[in-house]
């Protein structure tokens, strides 16, 4: 991944190639942003750009041993770590069991989330995070001297997931790193980040892609006409993943939307019996599964409201497709008065399953609190 290849963000581009040229880059960098915001593609292009042995003024030269390498992400001097998850055969996981499926991963696309890579590797019931053993694992490659570059470079993709245990032994060494080496940290919520780390870190403010940058791109990538490319870049609202999963990922959003429909239905109608199922059918899905029907629910009753008040000629409204038309009909049940109330229980639902809650307990109890709150 170059600069080049990535579409928009010129302002952020040319302040990071600055930074190389004047010498002036930070030892510890967190790149901040909302999900779908090429924070990673951007984290990605700028080591490719600092480690490059012939690098031009606007980019990687794309050709030189080090920028073949960081293609196939395979460069000696570039770590990864991310959230993982405990099998049976592994039990204190770090992001090294998981690299070769990591680098086919982002090869694949630099513009995912956190459900795209929990799904890749199955999770199953488990839930991904950076787990206490990493911390070994970074102290040991870091206090290694480079192989070919001038420096070491560490990605830590989603830092909020790190173990407490792992953020602590990784205090000292982002204060104090090794010499050439360097630390980016690519964040989608900061405010999760444990303040020690945060402190330590030069931020770096990616904002949302322009629609016409995320249009560029499908048009460019996908064989879509200028008018769905013209309708998803809206509905995306600056989130490139989410415009991508539109076009490659239908039956999952499909899925989400069935549930939702079903438990609005039931809840309308007060089906105890056929919430009930429906409250087994969910809780019968991973955990992942659950906390992103629970983001989908989330985002659907904001346009929902957006709906009820009005605001769809005001370009507000990002639906399409059968979302567009199920809330076309649905959203005269979601007012002022209970999107608080609704959005509360949603947010308890994740923080619960979360927490290893006991899934049927909790979705058959958010079932019966919407059956009150919807009416």
């Amino acid at each position: 991944m170059n600069f080049e290849r990535i579409p928009g963000q010129q302002e952020i581009k040319a302040k990071l190639i600055r930074s190389v040229k004047e010498e002036r880059v930070s030892h510890a960098q967190l790149f901040a942003g909302p999900e779908g915001c090429g924070s990673m593609a951007l984290a990605l292009a700028y080591a490719r750009y600092i480690s490059c042995e012939n690098r031009t003024d606007h980019d990687s030269c794309g050709t030189c041993k080090s920028c073949v390498k960081y293609e196939k992400l395979i460069h000696p001097d570039l770590h990864f770590v991310f959230p993982v998850i405990k099998g049976k055969k592994v039990t204190d996981p770090v992001s090294d069991n998981y690299l070769e499926e990591w680098r086919e991963f982002v090869r694949k696309s630099p513009y995912f989330n956190f459900n795209n890579w929990m799904d890749s590797i199955e999770v199953g019931n488990a839930q991904g995070m950076i787990f206490a053993s990493e911390a070994s694992e970074i102290i040991k490659k870091l206090s290694l001297k480079t192989f070919e570059s001038d420096f070491k470079i560490m990605i830590i993709w989603l830092p909020e997931k790190m173990h407490q245990a792992t953020a602590n032994k990784l205090l000292k060494m982002i204060e104090e790193p090794p010499e050439k080496t360097l630390f980016l940290l690519v964040s989608e919520e900061p405010d999760k980040v444990i303040p020690t780390i945060l402190s330590r870190c030069q931020l770096v403010k990616i904002p949302s892609f322009t629609g016409m940058a995320i249009e560029k791109y499908l048009l460019n990538r996908f064989n879509i006409t200028a008018g769905k490319a013209a309708d998803l870049s809206r509905v995306s609202n600056g989130n490139i993943t989410r415009a991508i999963e539109l076009i490659e990922n239908e039956d999952y959003s499909v899925a989400n939307l069935e549930r939702f429909k079903s438990l609005m239905r039931f809840a309308w109608k007060r089906d105890i019996i056929s919430l009930i199922n429906w409250s087994e059918e969910i809780a019968s899905t991973g955990r992942e599964a659950q906390k992103n029907f629970i983001t989908f629910a989330l985002r659907l009753l904001r346009e929902n409201l957006m709906l009820s008040l009005g605001q769809l000629k005001n370009r507000l409204v990002y639906l399409a497709g059968d979302e567009a038309d199920f809330s076309g009909k649905f959203h005269p049940s979601v007012n002022q008065t209970n999107i608080y109330p609704l959005n509360e229980e949603l947010n308890l639902v994740y923080s619960h399953i979360e927490s290893n809650g006991n899934a049927k307990i909790i979705f058959l109890d958010l079932a019966l609190k919407v059956t009150r709150l919807i009416r």
